[in-house]
């Protein structure tokens, strides 16, 4: 088998290839885009959080632990004991937030699985706002299916 090299007129003059190579075309890219892969950092899907050092000590008292649970309705409880507005949430938060970080209390946040978001993020948003340091989400095994 052979390969074409021109045109086959007949007359003897070779008429010029008007196709262009994309070979090298193709390998420059290819090469570009093996550079561009290994160069860009690999993009971590990670929250920054503060945690204290890890420690073999027991505290000398257990912790006092306050319950704010948000029913589905988007009542608030502290303690067991309905709170009337966002309000309560903060002066609460603002008695917790002005101790020193080794005597404050705990603050578990329960939601119910049905409850409006902005609810959770505005209690939330009251312990952040003010300085509460110890704080957790509890009851997340209703979400499991």
């Amino acid at each position: 088998m052979g390969m074409n090299v021109g045109s086959s007129s007949g007359d003897g003059d070779p008429e010029p290839m008007m196709d262009v190579n994309t070979t090298p075309l193709i390998d420059v890219m290819l090469v570009l885009l093996v550079m561009l892969i290994i160069t860009i950092p690999i993009q971590l899907h990670t929250i920054n959080l503060d945690m204290p050092p890890p420690s073999d000590r027991q505290p000398e008292r257990d912790p006092i632990v306050h319950t704010v649970m948000i029913d589905f309705d988007g009542t608030i409880y502290w303690d067991e004991n309905a709170l009337p507005n966002i309000d309560a949430v903060n002066a609460k938060m603002q008695e917790i937030g002005v101790m020193n970080l080794g005597d404050q209390p705990e603050i578990h946040i329960k939601p119910n699985k049905l409850v409006d978001y902005g609810v959770v993020a505005a209690v939330m948003a009251s312990a952040q706002r003010n300085n509460v340091k110890k704080m957790g989400m509890v009851g997340n095994e209703q979400y499991v299916k």
